[in-house]
């Protein structure tokens, strides 16, 4: 059915296009990647016919398979193709340019091969071999047609730093156009800021800004569940693009994010699952929602940005969560362990803070937490990490280093038991002095510090002695 759907298509009359860009490749690589990728037909489609569209609605499902390409055309004197000069060597470039009768004498070729599929008995060998003959001849006729046109590795466009792609995956769709990007034969663009994937025929069209100067310059999340306010304040239009749109489909469906609350049409909601920061914070949920193109972006971009200060926005969320309490406890360790070691020779050699360098805020302080943060702890992979970390730290200080040993505390109030250190578990810090004591020792006693009480004598003005004479 496909041979017969090729051969509509070949038989239209329609001037055939050849791809947007410039390509040198061989007949092995088309067979090493088309085999590979499995897309090995959708590419002679591609190649063959007028628009990547026909190609799209062709089926796949053809009794064509790779093997057939693995030996070279096999043809005989007595055939036709000889008659179409296609035994000749299209594919090795003579010293100097080609003239323009060059690419006339290719384009005849061409025809004359197009014309060929048509008469020759279907899904036989030499049809199949005569097809991948016209995918050399239409890459090589692009190639000859362009020899001098090469696109830029990189462009700014909307505050967009776009890296021209060397990969030849075909698993790529375009952001903008929303259809697939054939990395074999079309050259297309990604953004190092937001991972924005577009042709290169389809950059001068971007209208949306980089995502990331959205998170530079504001990053703060959206605190309200899923703020929907109805299809009529937009006018009944989508909410980025101001496409028409309503929820009966037509003339595009709209699609609600469950981030922003606003609706959006298919070219910008692809229906992507993201964990939403507002469910996350005010119902500790953490199912995924069908969110927009560009607030899957920015949330991906703000997932390890500790933004969230949750004894502020929901401070009972520590009274219901046992796991938050817990990481609570191990950071604020950590950051009595900081001046341990700033100040530890060994320490800084064995760069021990490096441990937490995917999340430096928690050398920082206490209270800020990122989206991952909060995911982790919901699935119990921060709490063994930290945990593991906050053990290596006090093995330092308290067993392997003697100079953090030698900073540690004695209890002045009972003065027994061990060296005393602030992290531990059994002991009160001071809030004026910073005097470690044992727990007990420190609540029981009624009286005031012992080195707060010094240190105030210390204060105290001197007071001359006056002589009798």
């Amino acid at each position: 059915m496909l041979w017969n759907m090729m051969r509509d298509s070949l038989g239209s009359g329609k001037a055939t296009s050849t791809p947007s860009t410039r390509q040198r490749t061989s007949l092995g690589e088309i067979r090493i990647c088309c085999t590979m990728n499995n897309h090995w037909c959708d590419y002679l489609q591609y190649l063959i016919l007028d628009s990547p569209r026909q190609c799209y609605i062709l089926s796949t499902q053809s009794e064509m398979k790779p093997d057939s390409f693995k030996s070279e055309p096999r043809f005989h004197p007595t055939d036709r193709v000889m008659d179409l000069g296609l035994a000749e060597d299209h594919f090795s470039r003579p010293v100097g340019s080609f003239i323009a009768s060059d690419i006339e004498h290719l384009k005849q070729a061409i025809e004359d091969c197009k014309r060929l599929i048509l008469e020759l008995p279907e899904h036989s060998e030499k049809q199949k071999d005569t097809v991948v003959k016209l995918i050399h001849l239409r890459l090589k006729l692009q190639e000859l047609k362009d020899p001098d046109e090469d696109e830029p590795n990189m462009r700014v466009l909307l505050e967009h730093r776009f890296y021209k792609e060397k990969s030849k995956s075909v698993k790529q769709t375009c952001d903008k156009c929303s259809t697939i990007i054939w990395g074999l034969i079309q050259t297309w663009y990604t953004c190092t800021g937001c991972s924005y994937r577009c042709h290169s025929k389809c950059l001068n069209t971007i209208t949306k800004p980089c995502v990331r100067s959205k998170v530079s310059h504001q990053s703060e999340y959206e605190l309200n569940i899923c703020p929907e306010s109805g299809l009529d304040s937009q006018d009944y239009r989508c909410a980025e693009c101001r496409a028409p749109v309503s929820l009966r489909g037509i003339p595009n469906e709209a699609r609600q994010c469950d981030y922003t609350g606003q609706y959006y049409c298919s070219n910008c909601h692809w229906n992507d699952m993201a964990v939403i920061p507002a469910r996350v914070i005010h119902n500790w949920e953490f199912e995924s929602r069908k969110v927009c193109r560009s607030s899957m972006r920015y949330l991906s971009l703000m997932m390890s940005r500790p933004v969230l200060k949750l004894k502020e926005i929901n401070p009972l969320l520590f009274n219901f969560v046992e796991e938050l309490v817990e990481i609570r406890k191990l950071r604020q360790d950590v950051l009595l362990m900081k001046p341990y070691f700033i100040t530890c020779k060994e320490a800084m050699e064995a760069r021990l803070l490096l441990q937490l360098q995917e999340r430096q805020h928690f050398v920082e302080n206490d209270e800020m937490y990122s989206l991952q943060d909060l995911i982790d702890i919901s699935s119990g992979r921060l709490s063994s990490s930290l945990t593991e970390i906050h053990t290596t730290f006090a093995k330092h200080i308290k067993l392997d280093c003697e100079r953090c040993q030698a900073k540690g505390f004695v209890c002045e109030l009972c003065k027994e038991g061990d060296v005393l250190f602030p992290f531990d578990s059994h002991t009160s810090v001071c809030h004026d002095c910073s005097a470690v004591f044992h727990r007990d020792c420190y609540y029981d006693n009624s009286t005031t510090c012992p080195k707060c009480a010094r240190m105030s004598e210390r204060k105290q003005p001197v007071v001359p002695l006056v002589s009798r004479e």
